[in-house]
């Protein structure tokens, strides 16, 4: 029939469900909080994320260690690897990173 081979099913995740799920996986495997994702962009072969993680909680809040992952999915938005990129102080400004900001 006329036009049943532009008949899509997509089963793929949604953003949001990739962020989510991503967020949750993260945590589960380094046993840290995901605090919020600073970067998010589809690729070839999924999802690439950079997620902000809590490693050591310091009081006052400020001197806290934080940590970005960078984070690879594949398409369904399973965790397939990450790895620590960046290790901070919260209350620091980034000052070493490019990008204008």
């Amino acid at each position: 029939m006329k036009g049943e081979d532009h008949i899509v099913t997509d089963d793929r995740p949604r953003p949001m469900e990739v962020l989510r799920e991503a967020r949750a996986q993260l945590a589960e495997l380094t046993g840290m909080t995901a605090e919020s994702v600073s970067s998010f962009a589809q690729t070839e072969d999924g999802w690439s994320l950079e997620v902000e993680v809590l490693e050591l909680e310091r009081v006052p809040d400020t001197m806290s260690l934080m940590g970005t992952y960078q984070v690879e999915l594949d398409p369904d938005g399973q965790l397939t690897g990450y790895r620590r990129v960046r290790r901070y102080e919260r209350g620091r400004a980034d000052g070493q990173r490019g990008g204008g900001r």
